[in-house]
């Protein structure tokens, strides 16, 4: 799982290439882009919601679920996307986009999703076989952003290549056992994690979530800010001091922030250190969003290698996602179960 998280840069340049290399002209300025998918493979939709609804003039939404809004049709673009392609939920999403005239893309490494798309005329991004879905981010989004790089004022070629080779560079430092994801593993301890951060970097401490979650076998909690501070914050401010010390928080925070939201952070730190709870400020250290964000991504994936070391968990498999499936089948056939 370590080499894999290491492979993040590298895939995250070849799934930007794959992805311009398929992309369609994208017309008018109505450029409205629904992506679907479930778990890993939709998580990179997500990610790249941040950077696209920030910078570009296409809106770009994310739904995880069989059954599309009603609001999609012929003017519509639907990137679907399934690791393995079998994924019952994309897989009638899939075909329901078809029956509404929607403007399909797929990204996949095979299976059924490959199939129909092969057989419609549908474009198909595919992907590396053979990884952990979550393993596959990196190809994932850069597929999208390639799929959607001329909806961005200038190309992100450049701002790609810069980005992988940071994290590259960061990389090393977070495999170190003394580095800052190793340190964050050693304040996070036994406790459930908090992952805050900005709007357009939610979808990054989501990623933390689901990272430590599924490679470090644990439960993990995320939310965003400002929208925190209308809700999760009256949890906090009655919290006790003994349930305070169960919890940590990890406060995501880039050089970007609008001035406003880095002083709801402070008060936040403030209020979570008052009560008793441990804090950690985790700076996303790079001036550009992008690099930010592929740098988080690589950061949160090695601090959940470094907790599933540290209780002595395999972080590849996971088997409650594996006996679910057998266990329900595919009820979009009928098949298993």
């Amino acid at each position: 799982m370590r080499a894999l998280a290491a492979a993040l840069p590298d895939a995250f340049e070849s799934g930007y290439r794959a992805g311009r290399e398929l992309a369609r002209p994208l017309p008018g300025d109505d450029l409205r882009f629904v992506a679907v998918g479930m778990g890993g493979s939709a998580i990179a939709a997500d990610l790249a919601r941040g950077v696209v609804e920030a910078e570009s003039r296409a809106s770009l939404s994310v739904v995880r679920s069989p059954e599309l809004p009603r609001s999609i049709d012929a003017r519509t673009e639907v990137l679907v996307a399934s690791y393995s392609g079998n994924t019952w939920e994309t897989l009638v999403a899939y075909d329901a986009a078809g029956r509404v005239g929607a403007r399909r893309s797929v990204v996949t490494s095979g299976g059924a999703l490959l199939e129909r798309a092969v057989a419609d005329g549908v474009p198909v991004l595919t992907v590396p076989p053979g990884l952990p879905p979550r393993s596959a981010v990196g190809h994932f989004l850069g597929g999208v952003l390639g799929l959607l790089d001329s909806a961005f004022p200038e190309s992100l070629e450049a701002r790609v290549t810069r980005a992988a080779d940071a994290t590259r560079t960061r990389i090393h430092e977070y495999a170190r056992g003394r580095g800052p994801a190793a340190t964050l593993a050693r304040k996070v301890g036994d406790r459930l994690p908090f992952v805050y951060a900005e709007g357009s970097f939610a979808a990054l401490a989501r990623r933390w979530k689901t990272q430590v979650e599924e490679n470090a076998k644990r439960l993990a909690v995320f939310d965003e800010v400002p929208e925190l501070f209308h809700n999760a914050i009256v949890g906090w401010d009655a919290i006790s001091r003994g349930e305070a010390r169960k919890f940590v928080a990890l406060l995501l925070e880039w050089s970007g922030e609008a001035p406003p939201v880095r002083t709801s952070f402070r008060y936040l730190e403030r209020l979570l250190r008052s009560k008793g709870v441990a804090v950690a400020r985790v700076p996303l250290t790079a001036e550009d969003r992008l690099e930010a964000l592929v740098s988080g991504i690589a950061l949160g994936d090695h601090l959940s290698l470094f907790l599933a070391e540290r209780d002595e968990v395999d972080p590849y498999p996971v088997d409650a996602i594996t006996r679910l499936k057998s266990a329900i089948g595919n009820p979009a056939t009928g098949e298993g179960a």
